[in-house]
């Protein structure tokens, strides 16, 4: 294991900090987009809550499997599998022409981001030793994720929709 050095944690721990940030941000910035995206892609009324519970569901339901993988691959290994699983998945959102292709872009995103979320945290478990400053980056960490939802439905990402 290569030696932490105080600039190299913060490095780390900024990194997963705004990790978890875009992955809990992602759950309500569509909200917010949800009437351009029904105008867009001709969505019903039944089907436009799946554009969010598609994401949300895979997530949270795959989040103890994503752990799992982290502790029989390794953590980075892992990690970083998720990230380009979460980053495709956002691409094919992005490029989205139906609405099946649209939650089921939505699904794999959330898969990634089931697959980032408990490598993020095991990796800042391992990063930071046992004591106040773990406890210092768990703090920043969850606080900075904790922001994450409500900024995702903010006036600034209202603005930016239109």
């Amino acid at each position: 294991m290569t030696e932490r050095t105080p600039s190299r944690s913060l490095i780390v721990l900024t990194l997963l900090s705004m990790t978890q940030f875009i992955l809990v941000i992602d759950v309500s910035i569509v909200n917010v987009a949800l009437n351009s995206i029904q105008h867009a892609l001709a969505f019903s009324e039944s089907n436009l809550q799946w554009i969010l519970s598609a994401y949300t569901l895979t997530f949270g339901g795959l989040l103890l499997l994503g752990g799992r993988a982290a502790d029989l691959l390794g953590r980075r290994r892992v990690f970083m599998a998720g990230l380009v699983i979460f980053t495709f998945g956002s691409a094919l959102c992005g490029f989205a022409q139906s609405e099946l292709m649209l939650i089921l872009a939505r699904a794999f995103q959330g898969v990634g981001a089931a697959i980032i979320s408990p490598g993020a945290l095991s990796i800042l478990m391992t990063t930071f030793p046992e004591g106040s400053q773990r406890n210092r980056a768990l703090g920043v960490w969850g606080a900075i994720a904790g922001v994450g939802a409500p900024s995702g439905s903010s006036p600034v990402a209202s603005w930016c929709n239109t």
